[in-house]
């Protein structure tokens, strides 16, 4: 039984650090451009 909370401990405390990347993430400006990647497959690159 005592392992039950050992593994529900660890999973909260994966999930707490994945939402707090992803916070850091927004916060920091990575989702800003979502225009950009969608069309600039559709341009040559000029060399």
């Amino acid at each position: 039984m005592n392992i039950i909370f050992i593994l529900i401990g660890i999973s909260l405390l994966v999930a707490v650090t994945f939402l707090g990347v992803f916070l850091w993430a927004v916060r920091s400006g990575q989702y800003e451009d979502d225009y950009t990647p969608s069309v600039r497959v559709l341009f040559e690159d000029e060399e």
